[in-house]
This record gives C-alpha cells, structure tokens and sequence, in this order.
C-alpha cells in the first residue's frame, strides 16, 4: 500500500462483535484494545439480553484468540454465565465462524478507505454501521455442508502429507463470536 508522506498514525482501535446467526443481529463495541476484559464486556453485552439472559443455552464460537483460548476461558464464561457455551473453532479455521463474515463486509463497507481523521470518527462509523446493518441484515445462507468440511479436510491433510515442512503460524488472534441461543 502507497502511503502519502503526510500521513500520520492517528492510533488503534479494537472492534469486538458477537453475531446471532439465526437474528442476522451484531452486537458490538470498540476498545482501546483486545484482550480478557473487553471481551468479557462483550460476553455482558450480549448475555444481559434477551433472549441470551434467558436461553437456555447460548453457544459462543471463537477462534483460538489469547483472550478466549483454552479451558480457562471456556471455564470464565461459565462461571460469569451458566448457560454459555464456548465453542473454538480448529486452529486455522476461523472462517468458519460466521462473524468473519460481518468483519468482511466491515472492512469492504466501513473502513476502507481508511480515511478519518480520528479514533473517535472510526468508532462512530462502526456504531452507526453496526445500526444500519441490524436493522436490514437477514442470516447468512451456509452452503458449507459436513460432506464438503470432510472433504476439504482430507485435502489439506493430504497437502501436509505432501509438504511437512510448512510453516505454522501460531500467532493469529482474531475477534470472537458467532451466537447461537439454543432456547
């Protein structure tokens, strides 16, 4: 990417969103950063609303993010909710997760151009898109069947078979969370 000489680093923002996947309904917030407490903030925004408060079950898919990995996150949302479920989705497999989906069209609609002249100008771009969005969305239709998982998994293990020195990334930590209450 060309970048003027001009140009100046107005700072980061961390945009956590959780989808409900039969609602077609975003729920999300900006922080300053990633990490345990923003999202547990979310998990509160979401699980304080109906129908999550009262579902009897309320699954959250992520991906293996440093603020929603392993049991000891799985066991922190039980413990702050009872009927949520932490669901993580294969390591390299966060496409999977149907919020990826809203954060592509995020980046396609909301903040590319990245053209704004603060922080505070980008969170109210992603507010008032997260509004709109809710309000016209309708869900996704997944095509991904089992049988089409199953296969594209055998490819890839076949790929690895053919080439075992590929590298593997460990460090990516992307934004949670599709919903999914089982009432």
């Amino acid at each position: 990417m060309r970048v003027n000489h001009t140009y100046e680093r107005g700072g980061a923002l961390a945009y956590l969103a959780a989808y409900d996947v039969h609602r077609a309904r975003v729920f999300g917030h900006c922080a300053a950063k990633t990490g345990i407490v923003p999202f547990m903030d979310l998990v509160e925004q979401v699980m304080t609303t109906e129908p999550y408060a009262s579902a009897r079950r309320v699954f959250w898919v992520v991906d293996n993010g440093s603020s929603h990995r392993g049991k000891a996150a799985a066991d922190r949302l039980t413990k702050r909710f009872s009927n949520a479920v932490m669901v993580h989705t294969p390591v390299y497999a966060s496409w999977l997760n149907q919020i990826e989906i809203f954060f592509s069209i995020v980046q396609r609609k909301v903040v590319t151009p990245n053209d704004f002249t603060s922080l505070d100008q980008v969170e109210d771009r992603l507010i008032a898109f997260e509004w709109r969005y809710n309000a016209t969305a309708r869900p996704f239709r997944w095509k991904f069947t089992p049988a089409a998982l199953e296969d594209l998994l055998a490819r890839i293990e076949r790929h690895e078979q053919k080439e075992p020195n590929l590298q593997q990334h460990d460090d990516c930590d992307h934004q949670p969370a599709v919903l999914d209450p089982a009432a």
